[in-house]
């Protein structure tokens, strides 16, 4: 089969239309919410604008240069914390890969919330794990695919810097620490 401009044509003479990763992740993500929304009545909590920015990659392939400025934008919603202090949210996001191509992802998870004080401020560490369905270009034919990840938050009600290692997960990749700067978007 061969692509050209989104359609792949096979031998036979057929044409088909290539598949659409941002809808898929779109799908995915509406599919995401309204699961969430009917499996039991939540209230919103806050809403985060991600600034995707940062990867620090912890191993090098010889004769490669990784690009580690991953910017790009996305958001996070999270539902209230239980009485348990476990915070479920949804996200989806779009960054510059390590090798500068364009990645979606869309998903959920849950972080567990533990609130301390700092210096007089009221700040909070998070850690949990995120879900994700996500397409790279240039990576399994640009066709989505799922994955789970560890997942850690540091920071005030306002801001805070979101963690997530990446180990490798194909021989042709480096495990890598991302960094994303999270910011609420609400007053209450």
């Amino acid at each position: 089969m061969e692509q050209v401009h989104g359609v792949v044509a096979n031998t036979a003479g057929r044409v088909q239309r290539a598949p659409q990763p941002v809808i898929y992740l779109l799908v995915f993500l509406s599919t995401l919410l309204a699961l969430a929304l009917s499996g039991r009545a939540v209230r919103a909590d806050e809403m985060h604008l991600l600034v995707n920015g940062k990867a620090f990659h912890l191993d090098h392939q010889p004769n490669t240069h990784y690009n580690e400025s991953n910017w790009g934008a996305g958001f996070q919603y999270d539902f209230d914390r239980s009485e348990s202090h476990w915070v479920p949210f949804l996200t989806a996001s779009e960054f510059s890969d390590s090798n500068q191509n364009p990645s979606y992802y869309a998903g959920g998870g849950w972080l567990k919330r533990f609130d301390f004080t700092a210096a007089g401020k009221a700040m909070h560490a998070d850690i949990g794990v995120v879900g994700f369905l996500m397409t790279r270009e240039g990576f399994r034919n640009d066709r989505p695919f799922p994955g789970v990840l560890p997942a850690f938050s540091l920071g005030t009600r306002r801001v805070a810097l979101n963690v997530t290692f990446i180990p490798r997960v194909d021989p042709k990749m480096v495990p890598i620490i991302f960094l994303q700067l999270k910011l609420k978007l609400s007053d209450s």
